[in-house]
């Protein structure tokens, strides 16, 4: 899959867990939502610190620094202190291989 990174099997990566892949210089957190799965840029907006291990609610992970929240389905900030989204990125699966890619 040409442009694509490779995030691992679904046998890897079960509902509730998460995996962080590079494309690029790009760090990007893959999430198995009970099934569902949505990637997101590994950045908080406010500062600049990693986002994947910060609590899972829902569809919301919470930055583990100073406790900002984006949606996990777009990147929209769901409570402060960030006010800029982060960017969300296409998640493929083929053959039970989960892809995803960096497609700003």
């Amino acid at each position: 899959m040409n442009g694509w990174v490779k995030v691992g099997t679904r046998s890897e990566l079960l509902p509730g867990e998460f995996r962080v892949v590079w494309d690029g210089d790009t760090s990007i957190a893959v999430y198995n939502i009970d099934g569902a799965l949505y990637a997101i840029e590994d950045v908080c907006t406010h500062d600049g610190g990693e986002l994947a291990g910060g609590d899972v609610h829902g569809f919301e992970v919470e930055c583990p620094r100073h406790g900002a929240r984006f949606d996990l389905r777009d990147g929209a900030v769901t409570r402060p202190p960030a006010y800029e989204p982060i960017a969300s990125f296409p998640v493929r699966e083929e053959d039970g291989v989960i892809w995803t890619r960096d497609d700003r």
